[in-house]
Formats: structure tokens, sequence, C-alpha cells
């Protein structure tokens, strides 16, 4: 576990305005769809990508009589989640109808949990530079389903509708305004979808509207948060307003950046924020009106009649607990001990789940240090040329991990295990093979490296002078050495040698 107590808190983000200094307040609310090939209440698949409303059963499209089903499956993720957050999970949860109208919600209400959310209060650390970690506290993640899609650039006198994704569970995750900035913003969600990831209860995908943010932004002045944090009187704090289905970390930040200093204007000029829903237009990189933000009334909010109390053992909960995997906070500390790694190393390779799996079958036998270097530099750098992940990687952890164990025998060279790396990722094989095959063991007889030495010294005589005038001219012998050895010499032998030569 990583010891947080050594991190420091990161500054609140103050934005300077005409009159007075201001400061952000940003709290988020999460919808991640649950990775579970049934929807929430029905059997109707979840696959991305179908034709339009070819994933809907009679309960989806609200026909008379049917009624919702929970899935226990969704339920076990959202408790799995909830354990993950280092949350309350409570054992009595309750439905309710959310209520409005809208042409891609058949049923004409929302199935969701206002009142006796499935999950309480939790935290997540977020890491925003070496010794620098934010604290967010969670309030809630409930469950809830997901609307249909209305289609508006297909005509240019109707809309339509795809109610494929109508009834799909969601987990909401609901966090307190603790987050400062629009970069702690971005950095929180990154880190959701690290331990969503990581936990197997949604795969993250933003692209395709699987994980997606609603931004809640206000500004207030220096000092009122810390009263706000004191009392938890949200007073103190300024009138917020929502940034709705924010699906990119860039866009997270410039959304953010932009309507605070809109909210500041309206401020110092006099006028007061009218709590409302906004959109952001990437185009003109600006927030805009959609509607004005409801609260919990507008919607009339009542327990479902169609559907029970959830009530659930704590002995299923513990053995939800049970299967937890490392996270990624525990694999990081565990890299940083057992491999000597740098904290930043260990979080490139901690970043997604498989990429960790990978590089600790690499480094299973050989040097932590050497094997991460290949696998962040050579490897990774490598995938993304191609544009390729981890999971099409043409090269196998054993096999890499080969490439290393040849350097650390010193059987070759940091120059020839490159070449020998290009080989194995081109066309495959098994490293030590190949280096037998095709004659590229390093030589590392001293009688022969020196032959070649005193040959390029005999050739270059000036130069020699220069090198006995000058020792930092001895780097171009190296280099010589090296190239009339095919590059095989044993780089350590070779500078030994010529220092040894030039000092005679």
């Amino acid at each position: 576990m990583l010891d947080h107590l050594a991190y420091t808190s990161p500054k609140p983000k103050v934005i300077a305005g005409a009159k007075y200094d201001w400061e952000l307040v940003i709290g988020l609310e999460i919808h991640a769809q649950i990775a579970s090939k049934a929807k929430l209440f029905s059997g109707a698949s979840t696959k991305f990508g179908a034709e339009p409303n070819s994933n809907v059963s009679f309960v989806d499209a609200a026909m008379p009589g049917m009624l919702p089903v929970i899935n226990e499956f969704c339920v076990e993720q959202a408790v799995r989640t909830g354990l993950g957050l280092k949350a309350e999970i409570n054992l009595f949860s309750a439905f309710d109808r959310k209520n409005y109208f809208y042409p891609d919600l058949p049923q004409g209400y929302q199935i969701s949990q206002l009142y006796h959310p499935i999950v309480g209060e939790g935290e997540v650390i977020v890491e925003m530079g070496p010794g620098v970690a934010r604290k967010v506290r969670i309030e809630r993640l409930h469950l809830e389903q997901d609307a249909g899609k209305s289609i508006h650039d297909m005509d240019p006198n109707m809309s339509f509708v795809d109610l494929n994704r109508t009834g799909v569970a969601l987990m909401e995750i609901v966090s307190k305004p603790d987050i400062r900035g629009p970069e702690e913003a971005a950095a929180y969600v990154t880190k959701m979808r690290q331990l969503l990831r990581y936990l197997g209860t949604c795969d993250g995908n933003m692209q395709n509207g699987n994980m997606r943010a609603d931004v809640n932004v206000s500004v207030c002045r220096q000092g009122q948060h810390e009263k706000f944090m004191e009392t938890g009187d949200f007073s103190h704090l300024g009138t917020r307003c929502e940034l709705k289905n924010m699906n990119s970390m860039r866009f997270i930040q410039l959304a953010i950046d932009f309507e605070a200093r809109r909210q500041i204007a309206i401020l110092e000029d006099g006028g007061e924020i009218k709590q409302e829903t906004r959109l952001y237009d990437v185009e003109k990189n600006e927030t805009r009106s959609m509607r004005s933000k409801e609260e919990a009334h507008d919607y009339r909010y009542f327990p479902c009649p169609d559907l029970l109390p959830l009530e659930i053992e704590q002995e299923w909960v513990d053995d939800i607990a049970k299967t937890i995997p490392e996270l990624p906070d525990e694999k990081n500390a565990r890299f940083v001990k057992e491999f000597g790694l740098s904290e930043y190393d260990a979080g490139v390779l901690t970043a997604e789940a498989e990429n960790a799996a990978f590089f600790e079958k690499v480094a299973n036998g050989n040097d932590g240090k050497l094997a991460a270097n290949w696998v962040i530099n050579e490897l990774f750098g490598r995938l993304k040329k191609d544009d390729k992940t981890i999971r099409d990687c043409p090269v196998t952890p054993e096999q890499l991990g080969g490439v290393i164990a040849l350097i650390t025998k010193g059987d070759i060279s940091g120059k020839i295990a490159k070449d020998l790396f290009e080989i194995v990722y081109t066309e495959g094989g098994v490293p030590a093979e190949i280096v037998e095959a095709r004659g590229m063991k390093q030589v590392t007889d001293t009688g022969a490296i020196e032959a070649a030495v005193i040959k390029v010294m005999a050739d270059n005589p000036s130069q020699v002078e220069k090198a006995r005038q000058n020792p930092k001219l001895a780097g171009w012998f190296v280099g010589q050495v090296m190239k009339a050895t095919g590059g095989k010499a044993n780089p350590k032998a070779v500078n030994e040698i010529i220092a040894a030569k030039l000092a005679e």
C-alpha cells in the first residue's frame, strides 16, 4: 500500500479576475457502463454497434405489463466496484423512479437509486506528480438504467431514436466537491477509469460512451472552500453548473477552464450564476446552455413499485472481496519496493493491468530495472509507433525476457540487443537460438579486442596523439573498434583496453 501520508496535496487552482482572485470547486458524476452481456432489468444484449433498435426487449420498450427483473451480475459488479473504492457497502438498498419525459426514454421514467444507494462513502487517491496527490472523497455509487439515443443529423426535418442503450446497467459514481482544478479533474477521471478496468467492472471505453462524466463547476472567493470543508455548509461555495456527457480528458480540462472564466466574468460584472446544465462545444471551445438544472424534487422521485428492496448478505460481499485483484496503488508500491523502480516507471507500468502483467513476466528471473527500461522504452515505443497495444504485441514476455537475459550474461551488447529485438519483433523466434545461428554473440575475447584496438591506433597515429592530450577524444576509438568488430565487441572491455593503450 502506498504511504499516502508522505504525499503533499496540490495547491488549489487560483484564477485571477479583474477584482478578486477566485478558486475552482469541482465535483464529478461518472457514469460507467457495467461490463455485462445483458441489461440491468432485461435479458437484451448490450453489444455495441448493433443495428438500431435490435437490442430491445419488451421491458426496454416499456410494453404494457412488462416488469423489470434485476440482473444479479450487475449488482455484484457494483459491490465489487464499491470494494475497490474502499467504500461502505450497503446491505440494504432500493430502487426509485426518476420521472422525466424524453423521446429516448420509453417508460417516461428512469429506474435509479436516490434514497438508498447500494454503495456509500469511499475515497480515491489521485497522484498529480512525484510526491503530490489529492484525496477525492466518494459520496455514493448507485445503480441505474441508461436511456436511449436521439439522432438529429440523419434528416433535416425529423429526429430518430435508437433504443439499444435503453436499460443498459450504469454505475453512477458521485464525488464530493473536492477537486480543485482542470488537471485534477482529468487525473481523477483517468484514475477512476484505471481502477474500473483493473476491477473488470467497466471497460472504460469513453469513445463508445461506456464511460462518461458530468462535471459540476463552480467558483468561490479564496478561503471559502476551506470553510465548506470545516462546516459542510454548501453556502460557502458558488452556484454550480453541470457540464454534461464529457468523454475526453482533454475536453474536460478545456471545458472547465472556459466555464470557470465565464462564471467569474458574470460575478465580477455584478450578475448571478444560474444553476443549469450546459454542453461543451468542441469547435468553438465554449460552453452553452442546454437546460435549467433540475433538483431532486423536480423529478418526483418515489420508490419503484415494480422492484422489491435489494437486501444482500455480508457473507456474499466477503466472497466478492476475496476476488478483488491487486489494485493500481498497491501494485505500484510493490513494483517500487520489489524491483527498485522509480515511482514514475512503476506508474507507467501499472497504468494498465495488461501492461503490468506483461512486465512481471519479463522481469521474472531478470533485473527489474533493466526489464522496466526495455518494456517502457523499446517495447512500448515500438508498439506506439505501430499503433498497437500490449494485446497485439508480436513479442511474448518470454522472448523479451530472453533478450534481457542475454544482455545480463554478457552474451550480447546493448546495440546487438536492439538488433535482436527487431528480429524477434518482426520474425519471431527464440532469442538465444537466433544469436547462435546468426553469429551475433558478443566478442569477449580480450585478445581479439586488443588486436582490433592496436590496428585502429596504428592506422590513426595523429588521432592517438590528440587523444593522449585530450582523453575525451578516446570515444572516437571506441566507435572505430566497434565498427571494426561489427558491433560485437564488449563495450566495457573496449573502453578499458583503449584507456590502457593511450596511457602507455
